[in-house]
């Protein structure tokens, strides 16, 4: 007794357990929640919001109603989750910033593109939008089947009839377990169009589909979306990246300002965010030449106004408006559906293949209710015939019969009638036996001859099915299609890539030491003659000077060389601009660099070729050369450029074509001179091979190709410069100790070592941060063992940080040395240097 009373255990494992509940709960969360059906392009909780909505008798042309009352009507008879998520749902299907055509008609706040919520549902009301009618049209004619709701007490539609092709109409996002959707949405006239093209050449390519019928998303936020290459991957694969930009223009005015006017926002994009998103960037120094920054949106339309300083080229804040804020987004696209209840990814003519598929079904289920309904009527209508053939039998029967049930038997009996038919003819009111009653009968039943006649046809016929779906689905296009919102820009290369939006120009990049880069306009400086006191060209703290001097291209790609021998990337343009005293953002906010890591050599370079080769100089005496090809595909966390010995560090980097002479320059003065073939071309990893032997404390502070011509400059920290032809340096072996190549004085060192041809301008820099721009030709020519002139008039403590070879600027205006010291320190002409910039 007590054996039968113990309560039965059974044994499982675990493991196979939480297989089997794990997976019920994946595909519960896959089919029943989080993925739409291909045929209707609805959630679960879309389709109970709707069908709920039309059952309480919430259309289009009827009242208004409460959201709470349609939302208890959801929870309570179909979605078996909480209140909040179906009223979020809701709330984004009336949205027309949401949903391309919104299928409910909100009523009060329902949020807005600042990303405000909407108002608790006690307080908005809604009904259902004129277009989502369209999706439940003819559902009560058996089109569709039902299936029990949770708790089995009612029932509810596993799927619309959906007269227009909802999926891609409206798109789609969500969640599910190991997958996810993101369908954008589409014009609706297009997408129709697509389904038309589909049903008259079911073998049609998605090119063709792409050229003549849907060309691709149209966002309800309209802006525009950059060419058509991720729009054709994810047509033709399912998946596929589309990048999307804010409808932007530029307005010039009178006064030399511009003003960026951002008229539409990318797709989901939030307004309040992105305007603060670009004060910070403001406040940051990451993107400058914005003076106002106001948003003028109002019921009327969307716009941002941002003002810009007169100095500024405003394509090029454009740009890296693009670039740094959400005015310019990726929108990734996974058209992810169920198709007989399991998840698939589908191509562009799938989705309408499967939806044309619906839709023949529908018709035919559509066709064969209303056969039936006739075929009922018609044979209702033939018993009253017969009962008007022989009225005063029927009559004189009926009256005799002492009950109703007598009389239908009778009836039954004597005319060969169905039990329908004789209930018909007895429940006939005395007023169809008139002569006009009987001619509407008679009537009746030849129409309705007529009429099944027809309806057998349609379902005997595939094309008469397809010939009801074109004429239904044009009907709904004339009536609801609108013009498409978004602009598809299609560039020479198929798209728009950052480059074609920025001018071409000269510019100057610097670096500090402690590592604050930008990038000026390389008009920003005038030539002066040597001995002048230069303009402030960099603001920098005491402890801070500028190390780093590139004159370059807003095209070409800049290579970073950092102390550990390693190696990244930018383009010019994407070194952000600011003013001419502005001291620059971090560079580690421009490049993956570690924080025990800075920046040692900067070169530029616009051709990958394998001809070309970089050769590499450490500070101590290690060198190496490198095909330039090598570091064509840099990654963001950069590469390793050069393996490095224990306690050396990359100092100086050169692009050469193979054939000419490395000079190698010391700090204390001393030069070598070798041809590059000495050292072969060596991997990117490599460590490299002795190219000077330093004597003592020495080490290596330039390294420079010499060619025949040629001068070798020498500048020293006192700002003492002197040109020497590149004869008196004989060439030897690399590895050699080098030669004496300039006096210098007790504390003194030299700074830098340039090869020159005499026609270019150099830009020195100091630790201050003063900058001058000299002629290469005003600096004296002397020998080798001689100490040189002043390039550079200097404070006592101040020193020459760096300098940097430049192209010549021609008509620039040249300062008297008498008047350097009070004219060179004022800045440039506002209107000239504008005027550069534009041109």
């Amino acid at each position: 007794m007590a054996d039968q009373q113990r309560p039965s255990v059974t044994e499982i494992n675990i493991g196979k357990e939480m297989r089997t509940s794990f997976l019920d709960y994946a595909m519960s969360v896959i089919v029943s929640r989080a993925l739409p059906d291909v045929r209707d392009g609805m959630k679960p909780v879309h389709r109970r919001i709707l069908y709920a909505m039309n059952d309480l008798g919430m259309h289009a042309d009827k009242a208004y109603k409460k959201s709470a009352r349609i939302v208890g009507e959801v929870i309570g008879k179909y979605h078996p989750h909480g209140d909040s998520a179906v009223y979020e749902a809701m709330v984004r299907m009336a949205q027309d910033f949401s949903y391309r055509n919104p299928l409910v008609d909100g009523h009060g706040n329902f949020g807005s593109v600042d990303g405000d919520s909407a108002a608790a549902m006690r307080y908005t009301e809604a009904r259902m939008s004129k277009i989502s009618m369209e999706l439940l049209r003819d559902i009560s004619k058996d089109t569709i089947d039902y299936q029990d709701n949770y708790d089995g007490t009612e029932r509810e539609p596993m799927v619309f009839p959906a007269r227009f092709p909802n999926l891609l109409v409206n798109g789609t996002s969500g969640i599910a377990v190991g997958m996810a959707t993101n369908i954008p949405p589409h014009n609706l006239g297009e997408t129709i169009d697509g389904v038309l093209a589909v049903s008259r050449n079911p073998e049609i390519t998605i090119d063709e589909l792409m050229e003549n019928y849907i060309h691709g998303p149209d966002f309800p936020t309209s802006g525009e979306i950059l060419g058509r290459s991720g729009i054709r991957k994810a047509y033709e694969t399912g998946k596929g990246s589309i990048t999307i930009r804010a409808k932007t223009n530029i307005e010039e005015h009178a006064n030399g300002k511009s003003t960026i006017i951002a008229t539409e926002l990318p797709y989901q994009v939030n307004k309040a965010r992105l305007i603060e998103k670009i004060a910070e960037l403001v406040r940051e120094k990451r993107i400058d030449g914005i003076t106002d920054l106001r948003d003028e949106s109002d019921r009327t339309g969307l716009r941002v106004v941002i003002e810009l300083r007169r100095d500024v080229n405003p394509n090029v804040v454009l740009n890296n408006l693009y670039k740094y804020t959400a005015l310019q987004t990726s929108f990734g696209i996974n058209m992810l559906a169920l198709v007989d209840g399991r998840p698939k990814v589908l191509t562009i003519k799938q989705c309408l293949e499967h939806y044309l598929e619906h839709q023949k079904e529908i018709i035919k289920r559509r066709t064969a209710f209303e056969l039936r309904k006739a075929e009922a009527r018609a044979h209702i209508l033939e018993g009253l015939r017969i009962a008007l053939d022989h009225l005063d039998e029927v009559i004189s029967l009926i009256r005799n019969s002492k009950t109703a049930d007598i009389a239908r038997d009778g009836l039954m009996e004597r005319f060969g009638l169905s039990e329908k038919q004789s209930q018909a003819i007895l429940d006939m009111r005395l007023q169809r036996l008139t002569g006009l009653e009987r001619e509407k009968i008679e009537s009746e039943y030849n129409d309705l001859i007529k009429l099944i006649d027809e309806l057998k046809a349609i379902l005997a016929s595939e094309e008469k099915v397809l010939d009801i779906i074109r004429d239904e689905l044009t009907a709904i296009k004339e009536k609801y299609n609108d013009t498409r919102r978004t602009e598809i820009v299609v560039g020479g290369a198929d798209f728009i890539e950052d480059e074609d939006l920025i001018p071409v120009e000269n510019i100057v990049i610097t670096l500090t030491h402690q590592g604050y880069i930008k990038r000026l306009p390389a008009s920003t400086y005038r030539t002066q003659k040597r001995g002048g006191r230069g303009i402030q060209g960099m603001g920098t703290n005491d402890d801070d000077f500028v190390e780093h001097l590139v004159s370059t291209s807003t095209h070409d790609t800049i290579l970073f060389f950092t102390n550990k021998g390693k190696v990244y990337r930018a383009k010019g343009y994407e070194v952000p601009e600011f003013g001419r005293t502005a001291k620059g953002i971090p560079i580690i906010n421009l490049l993956r660099i570690e924080k025990d890591e800075w920046i040692n050599a900067v070169i530029s370079a616009n051709d990958f070729s394998e001809d070309w080769y970089l050769f590499f100089t450490t500070r101590h005496g290690i060198s190496k050369r490198t095909q330039l090809s090598q570091f064509a595909n840099i990654r963001k966390g950069g590469l390793i450029a050069v393996g490095l010995r224990e306690d050396d560090e990359l100092i100086s980097v050169r692009m050469t074509d193979g054939t000419k002479d490395i000079m190698i320059g010391t700090r204390n003065g001393y030069l070598i001179r070798f041809p590059e073939d000495q050292v072969r071309s060596m991997g990117r990893t490599a460590a490299g091979v002795r190219g000077i032997s330093l004597r003592g404390d020495d080490e290596v502070i330039s390294m420079e190709i010499l060619e025949e011509g040629l001068q070798v400059l020498h500048v020293t920290n006192k700002g003492i410069g002197k040109r020497t032809p590149e004869d008196q340096y004989r060439i030897t072996n690399r590895g050699g100790k080098g030669i004496f190549t300039c006096k210098l004085a007790d504390e003194d060192h030299v700074a830098a070592i340039k090869a020159v041809t005499g026609d270019e301008d150099i830009m020195l820099i100091t630790i201050a941060g003063v900058l001058i721009r000299i002629p290469v030709s005003g600096i004296s020519q002397t020998g080798r063992n001689t100490i040189g002139v002043k390039l550079i008039r200097l404070h006592e403590e101040e020193g020459v940080a760096t300098v940097a070879k430049v192209e010549p600027e021609e008509e620039l205006e040249e300062i008297d040395e008498s008047g350097a010291d009070e004219s060179a320190n004022e800045p440039a002409d506002e209107t000239t240097q504008s005027d550069d910039n534009e041109t």
